[in-house]
């Protein structure tokens, strides 16, 4: 089993589509193992966009990502990353397909709904960033036998 990490950006929480993003992922069959409301700081945001820090769009990006508390959550599951990174679609809204998150609510390359870890590697990372361990829970729900078949979870 994997845990990743999701943020429900500030235009899925002020757009009030906290719910039905959340909703996907559970009717899916991804467990939440971890989840809470926050407000970035400059610090997080610049130690999570690190790679784009010196870009001309940061500034804008940083406060788009302020604009509101953002949904962190943890989701676990066969793949999680993978299976999340597929539900979300392509980072630009506009080209990503019907039937995903950002192609069911996004018009935007920034204002795209959700952050999905891209690596197993860079979930572990992030996780930590965004989660005291205390702050995450591994647990079996009730309806684990019922998403997946005998041996496929380990």
């Amino acid at each position: 089993m994997e845990t990743t990490l999701v943020l429900l950006k500030p235009g899925c929480v002020q757009r009030q589509l906290i719910g039905e993003v959340v909703n996907r992922f559970e009717r899916r069959g991804l467990r939440i193992s971890g989840m809470k409301m926050m407000q970035l700081s400059d610090q997080i945001l610049r130690e999570h966009y690190a790679h784009l820090v010196d870009k001309p769009f940061f500034p804008g990006l940083a406060a788009s990502m302020q604009a509101s508390p953002v949904i962190a959550l943890a989701l676990s599951g066969v793949e999680a990353v993978k299976v999340v990174r597929a539900m979300a679609g392509p980072t630009n809204g506009r080209e990503a397909a019907p039937g995903t998150i950002r192609g069911d609510y996004s018009m935007s390359n920034q204002q795209n709904i959700v952050h999905a870890s891209d690596s197993v590697e860079n979930a572990e990372i992030e996780l930590k960033r965004f989660f005291r361990p205390e702050e995450l829970f591994d647990y079996q729900a009730n309806a684990f036998p019922f998403v997946y078949g005998a041996g496929e979870a380990k």
